[in-house]
């Protein structure tokens, strides 16, 4: 808890949620409704169920969480927009259905604030949603005899998904409400179960930060609140003027649509490891605001935050993230086969460093080759040598110190590679690299496209299959005992040589095959080519044993140490006795 931050906690009854104590109001920042017609006909399910039992146990409709003073009904949501929507519309719904005027008014009321001249209050919804959808929402749903117009309502009309969601839910209750299993009868007793009977914990603060915690560590039924709907209000709320806050409202939002939630969130940790040149120390909720955020809220600049930095860098997060960088000048190609390799390295961590480069060199092309290049081989050697999330972080944070502190630019030495790294990073490649699953796949990728010679995007990665050509566990009567012994088999069969990559299911019994039929029935699609240049490799040879794999070895090896600058050491000679070497260490 924050400062002076008041909380209280009650278990309320629906009537005594949707009265004059409370004056509802989604914040900007929030996200739209977006409850589905399966998540409407639950909610009807459940209360279904609970009308039903004979006891008189109320129904439990979870917890919301509000920013409140509690001498004023004005209340922000911060959880339970779509619980508090989805009911609004079910009672508009249980109202316009009504035959019995006394029970459509009595509905009415837990919608709608009558107002009363004699006490100064203002008719006006309980409920007001987003700026954006409140008067929709107004006009078709909180207003009497309004949800009957949803049913010719096109696609057209209701644009934005949110008020397509409002449309849906209100005609799936109609629907439901109309059948034959909901009579007026069971209705009324639904409407009586929900204002009586059905109840909510209502938790209110006069803190937001406050608000926030209570909402990250409650179990509700909502859907989440993210630290950027916090930064959203910090920086809206601090612009002065109304048309310009809402424009700058919508900015935002477009922004957020136009990369999605998660990418959104996950941009502001991006931006926090460029503006800072650290690894993140703590959550960004408290971090982000105070590195970042205040500055420009502080110095009147909040509008520039939105302008010079949000929307440009979410801009070239899609192309990262997307391997769609553009360019007017020749090169676009090679940067985004760069990046195409980039991300499917298992972690994001390189991103603030290509997000600071697309930001900074979006129209060099070359440069951003050349940067994304070095980048590529620093994050795969770390991902082969398996270097854990916070040295990973902090090298990262050091390519950016290097690169806009210093000015280095290509020069960065934390960009390369240091002697001890380019040995450790050999050793593994030459170990039984099939074990670690995390490096292999990408080691096997980027193997087969350095022997293709292919630049493009690899097939369907999702199909992808790492195969051994020895098995692991050859049957004691085929043809691989005979050929390999048990010391051979330990040597060779997680090694590079031995492995190669299809386009199909596993398939335990092939795996087994001895190398004539694996060829013909396994390693070949449909039309009988292999896929990947690896295995095309593999079907040129008579046979399978030894020799052919420590001739293979070096080549393979040598074709990646060419591709990641490895070739610093001397190199290994083709031919070399694998028999009498040693195991590869790893970290």
């Amino acid at each position: 808890m924050t400062g002076n931050a008041q909380l209280s906690a009650h278990e309320l009854e629906l009537s005594k949620v949707f009265n004059r104590d409370f004056d509802f109001r989604i914040p900007e920042y929030q996200r739209p409704y977006s409850w589905q017609p399966e998540h409407a006909r639950q909610l009807l399910d459940d209360l279904s169920e609970a009308l039903d039992r004979e006891d008189d146990e109320p129904y439990f409709l979870g917890s919301i969480v509000l920013v409140k003073d509690e001498k004023n009904p004005e209340a922000d949501v911060i959880d339970g927009q779509q619980r508090l929507t989805t009911l609004t519309i079910l009672l508009a719904t249980l109202r316009d259905l009504s035959t019995n005027p006394r029970f459509a008014s009595e509905l009415a009321l837990m919608i709608e604030e009558p107002g009363s001249q004699l006490h100064g209050r203002v008719e006006k919804p309980r409920l007001a949603l987003r700026p954006r959808d409140a008067e929709f929402f107004a006009s078709n749903v909180q207003k009497p005899g309004s949800t009957v117009q949803m049913e010719s309502m096109s696609d057209h009309y209701v644009s934005r998904d949110s008020l397509r969601a409002i449309r849906d839910n209100t005609l799936e209750f109609r629907k439901q409400l109309q059948s034959d299993s909901w009579p007026e009868s069971r209705r009324e007793q639904l409407s009586t179960l929900l204002s009586i009977r059905t109840l909510m914990v209502v938790v209110t603060t006069t803190d937001l930060d406050s608000a926030y915690r209570i909402f990250s560590v409650m179990n509700a039924r909502g859907l989440n609140l993210e630290p950027t709907d916090i930064f959203k209000s910090q920086l809206v709320g601090s612009i002065d003027s109304d048309d310009t806050r809402k424009k700058y409202a919508e900015k935002w939002e477009d922004a957020e649509a136009f990369l999605g939630r998660s990418d959104f969130k996950d941009l502001f940790g991006h931006i926090r490891t460029i503006h800072t040149k650290q690894r993140p120390q703590k959550v960004i909720l408290s971090e982000f605001p105070r590195q970042v955020l205040n500055s420009y809220i502080k110095t009147g600049r909040s509008t520039e935050f939105v302008d010079q930095v949000l929307q440009p860098y979410s801009e070239a997060y899609k192309q990262i993230c997307n391997s769609s960088y553009e360019s007017g000048a020749a090169g676009a190609d090679e940067v985004n086969s760069w990046l195409r390799r980039l991300n499917r390295i298992n972690n994001s961590d390189w991103r603030p460093v290509a997000l600071w480069a697309l930001h900074s060199q979006g129209d060099n092309p070359p440069w951003l080759a050349d940067i994304l290049r070095l980048l590529e081989r620093l994050a795969a050697s770390m991902l082969i040598r398996r270097v854990y999330a916070t040295p990973r972080a902090q090298r990262y944070a050091e390519v950016l110190r290097d690169l806009d502190e210093k000015g280095l630019g290509l020069a960065s030495p934390a960009l390369q590679l240091s002697s001890a790294e380019i040995r450790n990073t050999r050793e593994i490649l030459d170990g039984d690299v099939y074990l670690h699953a995390n490096s292999c796949r990408y080691i096997l990728l980027r193997l087969d496209e350095s022997l293709a010679d292919i630049k493009s995007v690899w097939s369907d990665e999702k199909k992808i299959t790492i195969e051994h050509v020895l098995p692991q566990n050859p049957t004691a009567r085929s043809q691989w005992t005979k050929t390999f012994s048990n010391s051979d088999r330990e040597l060779w069969t997680h090694r590079l040589a031995n492995l190669v990559l299809l386009s199909r299911s596993k398939n335990s019994a092939s795996q087994n095959f001895d190398f004539d039929k694996k060829k013909t029935q396994y390693f070949t699609g449909k039309t009988g080519v292999a896929t990947f240049a690896l295995t095309t490799q593999v079907l040129g040879h008579a046979k399978w044993d030894t020799k052919v794999l420590e001739h293979r070895q070096p080549e393979l090896l040598q074709t990646l140490y060419s591709e990641w600058q490895l070739q610093d050491r001397p190199q290994v000679a083709s031919g070399v006795d694998y028999r009498h070497r040693h195991r590869a260490t790893s970290l």
